[in-house]
């Protein structure tokens, strides 16, 4: 009784971060407190009526809501004994221990080993030398920062007005204009290093975005499919994510007056997809509508067939968009270093919340990570992904010839169609046949695609060989 009185508390606190249908908020909360780990795998729900109760809502509502997570595969029900909470996977769970115990890891879209760097000469003293002296540097070390500063948006404006609010209220979004300020000097642009705050990585920057613009309650807009990362932070942020096909400029235009989303998340390269869609469009329309961008750039330099870099968007919406970096994909993850810019006072508020989360990056990593960017260019690791992107494209048709694809253009992984097919049941035989595959699920605001698969294609040659052949074995065992 202890047990079920604790989780009718936890489930009336994340009903609140929740809107629509009451049978859908349930759902909601339940599903969050499964993918964070508040219910764990094997946990028994109160029964419908005992829910019903506890909560303030009819049976059927409780009802409609269990239907909602079984369809959704977060639980199922068991004739006679009720309904139990399954071991769904979360987007997190990738990089956790174990996860990579397997022999071929198809799951990380990520940059497997620092084998394709030139190392520079290291010099201990080197790397631990630091502006300050004491290494707390909120923006970051002043050599790596003007480096980063090439890969920036070109027109970031020098500040914006102070009447941005630092998060958008739970009403609707943050205020923000779109051509400038109303009054006030002229702004020039702050492209140099001074725009430049470094960060542990893309992953932080976009949580600093989340902790600057978002409130618990707050609606933020992002494709479908999209990046699980950045899921995972807006709904740790406690906001409710809304998909919203980007690439239609009609849906963005109705889905920002119909949501009056605090922020709208873009990815100008696909993750999962490999798409290089247009989405300027998206950029003009938040402007216009006053909404704060985040656009997340971390693939930018991975794009192939001769197709260019994405612009970037801040030059559409110059004094409300947070761009985020990273040399996660072009160097290595392990070093952990990337970047945010904004206008100020924005980029203010973001270093506030950088110095609130950690102080400051490693010096050490940033001076490792100016080294190795001056020594490598990205032209030759790109030209090898594209090898070993034809190389996965030519294997998943000699082996899995009923699955179905589009060509990537861009980042590190193919996203796979396999028919009539759950893919998080089929990750799990999978993991059985020795590879470790994302399901489609991890990169859906609403757990949609559970038909398709994430793909890395990033392997070394020979192991991706083995990694495929290894999911044709699967593949042929979960449909027998």
């Amino acid at each position: 009784m202890e047990r079920e009185d604790s989780l009718v508390t936890l489930v009336r606190d994340r009903l609140r971060l929740h809107q629509g249908p009451p049978s859908r908020r349930l759902a909601g909360a339940l599903a969050d407190l499964a993918q964070t780990g508040l219910i764990v795998p094997g946990t028994r729900l109160p029964s419908e009526r005992d829910l019903a109760q506890a909560v303030g809502v009819s049976r059927g509502t409780v009802a409609a809501a269990f239907n909602a997570l079984c369809e959704e595969g977060l639980c199922e029900r068991r004739h006679g004994s009720g309904t139990y909470v399954l071991g769904a996977p979360t987007f997190g769970g990738l990089l956790q221990p174990g996860a990579g115990s397997v022999p071929a890891d198809l799951s990380t879209s990520v940059v497997p080993d620092p084998s394709h760097l030139v190392l520079p000469p290291l010099d201990p003293a080197d790397l631990l030398r630091a502006p300050s002296g004491h290494g707390y540097d909120a923006m970051g070390d002043p050599r790596l920062r003007a480096l980063l500063a090439t890969r920036a948006p070109a027109s970031i404006p020098a500040s914006i007005p102070a009447s941005i609010p630092a998060a958008g209220p739970a009403s609707g979004p943050a205020s923000v204009p779109a051509s400038g300020p109303a009054s006030g000097p002229a702004s020039g642009p702050a492209s140099g290093p001074a725009s430049i705050l470094v960060t542990a990585g893309a992953q932080q920057g976009i949580d600093l975005a989340a902790r600057v613009l978002v409130r618990p309650g707050d609606r933020v807009l992002v494709g479908d499919p999209a990046y699980g990362g950045a899921l995972s932070v807006f709904r740790r942020a406690g906001a409710y994510v809304a998909a919203v096909d980007l690439t239609s400029p009609a849906a963005v235009e109705a889905a920002l007056a119909r949501h009056r989303p605090a922020a709208v998340y873009v990815a100008c390269v696909d993750n999962p997809t490999g798409a290089v869609p247009p989405l300027r469009h998206v950029a003009e329309l938040a402007a216009a509508a006053g909404v704060p961008l985040v656009e997340d750039r971390t693939l930018a330099d991975l794009v192939y067939d001769g197709t260019p870099s994405p612009e970037p968007l801040a030059t559409a919406h110059p004094y409300g968009t947070v761009t985020v970096g990273s040399l996660s994909k072009v160097l290595w993850g392990g070093l952990r270093v990337g970047w945010v810019t904004a206008a100020e006072p924005l980029l203010a508020r973001l270093t506030e919340a950088k110095v609130d989360a950690d102080l400051a990056t490693s010096v050490v990593a940033q001076r490792l990570a100016a080294d190795l960017l001056e020594r490598n260019p990205v032209g030759p690791w790109l030209a090898e992904l594209d090898r070993r992107r034809e190389h996965c494209l030519a294997a998943l048709a000699a082996h899995l010839p009923e699955w179905t694809w589009t060509r990537p253009a861009g980042g590190l992984s193919v996203w796979a169609r396999l028919p009539g097919t759950d893919t998080d049941r089929f990750a799990a035989v999978a993991r059985e046949h020795g590879v470790a595959v994302a399901p489609g699920s991890l990169f859906s605001p609403d757990g949609r695609h559970r038909d398709r698969l994430r793909l890395s294609f990033a392997l070394p040659p020979d192991l991706l060989g083995q990694a495929l052949s290894g999911l044709a074995r699967a593949w042929h065992a979960y449909r027998a």
